[in-house]
């Protein structure tokens, strides 16, 4: 590339499969000349150890590769126990010329974006977190399927003219479980309404309505393996949480701070650590962190005009985690959920909680830097939005001729007295 000048001297471009990794590494010798050397490698262990080898013995500064599916992984792990430093690259940002894509020209671009510095590298967390990854997004599967398998027990149960969904306020609930795996037994309706606890005892003539059913054999038998699977999902998570929990020991600083964010337990603060880390120097500021979470308003515009401000694509994961943060901060008492009832008002549910999780995690980000726990600033969101708006409400009120001027005020004041 004319004009411009090379940052690394002496780089490699990988372009990654899950069998094949076309390696073109670009030497720039003290004399000036460039050296380009193009190889193929396999994708098993002692391939990448080859690899690994071959970018030693070349002395390679810097290495370039595509995110490509979970196939980096792999090679990744094995050039960073070379100590060979590493990019992963999105895709997106390093496309080649339409009608030149091949393997070879992939790689050889990849090293020419890498000599000039023209990429940046992706965020990858150190091992430890990379391998909790696995379980944390485990138990995100497994936490969908446990919600999928009460869906399908509530529609069973409907279908069965069980209106038990109606009448509780959750289905898995401690009393609904055990009707539900009465009626699976085949106990009677007096022995079921015997179940029901606390606030429940006073809808004792809705619930035996809602009990009168027809359950066949054929809804008995599927209902009792839901019953069972959810069981033995619910048993899965407990496993899957506690390991979590315990591998949180070395960020238990950090584990501790983020709980004392309204919205935030102990199972969500481990997951987002996970997923982010407790070294906020690897983002450089929040508003980087808030766009790789696709939580930052996104920005189109053209002539002028602002023509859309939906979010970026970014980490699916953290982004899933945090809106459900928000959801609960939303329910409690606290300036977060203040923020929320002052922006419900103008947008939708959705958009407001995405609007909350934003401002999570930019709270996450000043606590990790600063290591301080938070402190509710109790900030009156309503008198803020009224301060603002009211000459503008006012305005309009006397526009349409609702708001009493003064000579109205005085007159009533005389009725009055």
């Amino acid at each position: 590339m004319e004009g411009l000048q090379p940052i690394y001297r002496r780089v490699a471009g990988i372009d990654v499969h899950r069998m094949l990794h076309v390696v073109t590494a670009v030497i720039e010798n003290p004399n000036g000349t460039i050296e380009q050397t193009s190889r193929e490698f396999g994708g098993f262990r002692r391939d990448c150890r080859a690899l690994a080898a071959w970018l030693v013995e070349l002395r390679v500064e810097l290495v370039v590769m595509e995110s490509t599916g979970v196939y980096w992984k792999g090679l990744y792990a094995h050039l960073e126990r070379a100590n060979i430093n590493t990019w992963v690259v999105n895709a997106h940002f390093v496309k080649h010329v339409p009608g030149r894509k091949t393997d070879l020209n992939d790689s050889q671009w990849l090293a020419v974006l890498a000599r000039f510095g023209m990429v940046h590298g992706s965020f990858v967390p150190p091992q430890d977190l990379r391998e909790l990854r696995l379980l944390s997004r485990y138990r995100r599967k497994l936490s969908q399927m446990h919600a999928s398998e009460i869906n399908r027990l509530h529609k069973v149960l409907d279908d069965g003219g069980i209106k038990l969904g109606g009448v509780v306020s959750d289905i898995n609930g401690v009393s609904a479980r055990e009707m539900v795996a009465g009626l699976i037994e085949g106990v009677g309706i007096d022995q079921l309404l015997d179940m029901s606890r606390g606030a429940l005892k006073l809808k004792r003539d809705d619930l035996q309505a809602s009990l009168d059913g027809d359950l066949s054999a054929r809804h008995l038998f599927v209902l009792k393996h839901l019953h069972a699977h959810i069981n033995a999902l619910e048993h899965e998570l407990a496993e899957l949480d506690a390991y979590i929990l315990a591998a949180m020991k070395p960020y238990e600083w950090a584990h501790r701070l983020l709980q004392t964010i309204p919205g935030i337990d102990q199972i969500a603060s481990a997951l987002i650590l996970i997923e982010i880390g407790d070294d906020m120097t690897r983002f450089g500021c929040a508003d980087r962190l808030a766009a790789w979470a696709a939580l930052c308003p996104g920005n189109d515009e053209s002539a002028g005009k602002r023509k859309s401000g939906r979010t970026g694509k970014g980490n699916a994961i953290i982004r899933y985690i945090l809106c459900e943060c928000a959801n609960a901060a939303s329910k409690t008492k606290s300036t977060l959920a203040a923020k929320y009832k002052s922006l419900i008002i103008r947008k939708t549910h959705k958009k407001t909680i995405v609007a909350i999780a934003h401002k999570m995690i930019r709270l996450i980000y000043l606590m990790l830097t600063r290591k301080e726990a938070y402190h509710d600033p109790h900030v009156d969101y309503e008198a803020i939005c009224a301060q603002k708006n009211a000459p503008r409400w006012i305005k309009q009120l006397k526009l349409i001729g609702k708001w009493p001027d003064k000579k109205t005020t005085i007159a009533s004041d005389t009725v009055r007295s």
